[in-house]
């Protein structure tokens, strides 16, 4: 696809970072528009446009509804939102460590936070042109790979994040036909979100975000639009659902 227009949300996250500087270098992209908590207006360039969003649905709502002049225009938009651990939660190892808090906090950052931008597109992407819409989620969100168990609140806001991505591609496929979904696993990446657990990681298997980047855009350059939700890997392969 030559000359589009492309939307990320999370930019202050470090794929979304790296998103963004390999579509700077993209000559066939024409301009990003940059989402993120953070005011990072003096980051603006003759390319990228950053916006801010403290994520609630207003917020979302009004993001999209100012991005209404570029209908039909944005053709890859990549949603980055998703927390596993901060300073008061760790991914619980047992069945004692569910709390009601952090269920709460791992659902509105993983899943609803995604479904309300996935709802506030909808007019913004409808089109003519093929549209790829990409949704950071993870491989321990599959039900059927689920062999380990722990992780509760991350692993269960993942797999509700994919039926929710699975749900939105069947209305989409009725009212923009021209948009595909994708629940994407980038694989393990060098960033806060990993760093407390590299240290089990394979070696040759901790990736880098630039890495991440740009198996994700070539993913998305070339999966088939068929109006169906997929769910693939960093190295393009299936996920089972």
């Amino acid at each position: 696809m030559s000359d589009f227009h492309a939307l990320v949300i999370g930019a202050s996250s470090a794929i979304g970072q790296a998103i963004i500087q390999t579509l700077e270098q993209d000559p066939r992209c024409s301009g990003i528009t940059a989402v993120s908590r953070s005011d990072n207006s003096h980051r603006n360039s003759d390319k990228v446009h950053f916006v801010v969003c403290d994520y609630q649905q207003e917020s979302i709502e009004q993001v999209c509804q100012e991005l209404m002049p570029w209908q039909g225009k944005i053709h890859k938009v990549f949603i980055c939102n998703g927390i596993l651990h901060d300073k008061t939660m760790q991914p619980e190892r047992k069945i004692e460590s569910v709390n009601a808090a952090q269920m709460a906090a791992s659902f509105q950052a993983n899943s609803i936070t995604p479904m309300l931008w996935l709802k506030s597109l909808l007019p913004v992407l409808k089109g003519t042109s093929a549209t790829q819409v990409a949704v950071f989620s993870a491989r321990v969100g599959s039900i059927s790979d689920n062999k380990m168990g722990g992780w509760y609140s991350y692993r269960a806001s993942k797999a509700a994040l994919n039926m929710l991505i699975q749900t939105s591609a069947v209305e989409y496929a009725r009212r923009a036909k021209n948009v595909k979904l994708i629940a994407f696993h980038p694989g393990t990446t060098d960033t806060p979100l990993s760093q407390p657990f590299q240290r089990s990681v394979p070696e040759g298997k901790l990736f880098t975000t630039h890495f991440v980047a740009q198996q994700l855009l070539n993913l998305m350059n070339n999966i088939p639009m068929d109006n169906q939700a997929a769910y693939r890997d960093w190295n393009h392969q299936p996920v089972d659902w």
